[in-house]
């Protein structure tokens, strides 16, 4: 016969305390709560002993309820498989650790209802502050933070209707910094790829920059609509012949929109990568003019159609000869700069980026091994001042909420250097 399973041994708490030191609980208290001046050293001699034959722990958060302070905040994250993220919670964690702080990470994996149960969560468990950085939360689902109730600060992006803290790269900069590094380097097609970004407001600030640089700059600017082909035009549209941009969505949680959106990213490239297509119907073009052109000279020399014939062929001729267009993928993220590396690996070969190039806000370490151009990010600096910020509001701090846009550092590679 088995013995039946022993019973877990049951934690010492403060009274067994007590009774083992021959006092009451409250002295336990003070001892506890390091008030020693009003504690003979006989009775901390036996309260120490006491505490070290019982192996007594005691109840950090029963303590911080007591004194309405338990040194837990809250972070809630979107994606914790984004290297963005990983980086930005290295640095919470080093400030919660120089401030005496305990971050209590909950992580949403992009899903909007599990974002609001965890805020619901870190409420009830009483948490002093509350770090967001979140996919599509609302104002109504962060009522119970800040402004007047649980101080916090967000991360990367802004929330509507919520006045809060704000701490993030400067996206504004950050794309257009990486736009005209992709113009004065000479590409005349410029993909800005890009994930929804109708809710998330650090994706709507780049991808109106990029917008914004191109028209500015009098090139075309078009959106292409979620890979089903929709287009908006900017209003630089053609304006001089110079490169042309086009905003990409590239949904990662869809793969049949990730499909669509890759076939038709694939036909561009093949349409600016293949001159010979384009050299082929060019031929066929001027071709045809010449023989206008002999026609009509035959009858008449000075003959009007005869002279736009002539300047048909050699439109088609300078058309034919020309160099294939440039042509570059500006990822807004490093998970969508990941999905299009793969890709264009499987479909164009190792030596991919000889055919199209690719910059890509955030610098994940995989970019530097494949010589992918990138806006680096503070990472750790934005973690570590978020904490900071949330730290003086629970201290007490009273101000307006601030906005700390840090920069971004272009890291030139050869795959928009070549």
């Amino acid at each position: 016969m088995s013995s039946p399973p022993l019973a877990a041994a049951r934690r010492a708490t403060i009274t067994d305390v007590a009774r083992e030191a021959g006092t009451g609980k409250t002295s336990i208290s003070r001892y506890l709560n390091g008030e020693m001046s009003v504690l003979s050293p006989e009775l901390r001699a036996r309260i120490e002993a006491a505490i070290e034959r019982l192996d007594y722990q005691p109840n950090q958060m029963a303590r911080g309820l007591k004194r309405g302070r338990n040194r837990l905040i809250g972070m809630l994250l979107a994606d914790l498989t984004n290297p963005y993220t990983v980086e930005v919670l290295q640095g919470v964690e080093a400030a919660c650790h120089a401030l005496g702080l305990m971050p209590l990470i909950c992580h949403a994996a992009n899903e909007v209802e599990m974002e609001r149960r965890y805020l619901q969560l870190l409420t009830t468990y009483r948490v002093e502050g509350v770090i967001v950085n979140a996919l599509g939360v609302r104002e109504e689902t962060l009522r119970p933070v800040g402004g007047g109730g649980i101080p916090a600060v967000l991360v990367d992006r802004s929330v509507d209707g919520l006045v809060a803290d704000m701490v993030g790269l400067d996206n504004r900069a950050a794309a257009e910094l990486g736009t005209r590094h992709l113009l004065e380097n000479g590409f005349d097609d410029i993909w800005f790829v890009v994930q929804p970004f109708e809710q998330v407001s650090s994706r709507q600030l780049r991808e109106a920059a990029f917008r914004e640089v191109m028209s500015r700059e009098g090139h075309e600017s078009r959106i292409s609509g979620k890979g089903e082909g929709g287009t908006n035009l900017g209003k630089g549209e053609g304006s001089n012949g110079g490169a042309r941009g086009h905003t990409l969505v590239l949904n990662l949680a869809e793969p049949a929109a990730v499909e669509r959106a890759l076939a038709e990213l694939d036909r561009a490239i093949d349409a600016a990568g293949d001159p010979g297509g384009a050299m082929a119907r060019a031929m066929a073009t001027g071709s045809a003019a010449r023989n206008t052109l002999d026609d009509a000279t035959s009858n008449s020399a000075d003959d009007a159609t005869g002279n736009a014939a002539a300047d048909a062929a050699r439109k088609a001729s300078a058309n034919a000869t020309g160099k294939a267009r440039r042509i570059a993928l500006f990822a807004a993220n490093a998970p969508v700069a990941l999905c299009l590396a793969l890709h264009l690996k499987a479909r164009y070969g190792a030596d991919w980026q000889a055919r199209v190039a690719l910059l890509s806000i955030d610098d994940p370490e995989w970019a530097e091994l494949t010589g992918v151009t990138t806006i680096r990010q503070p990472t750790y600096e934005i973690g570590y001042r978020a904490v900071e910020f949330l730290h003086e509001r629970i201290e007490g701090i009273q101000t307006t909420a601030r906005d700390c846009l840090l920069p971004g550092e272009l890291i030139v590679r050869a795959s928009t250097s070549r």
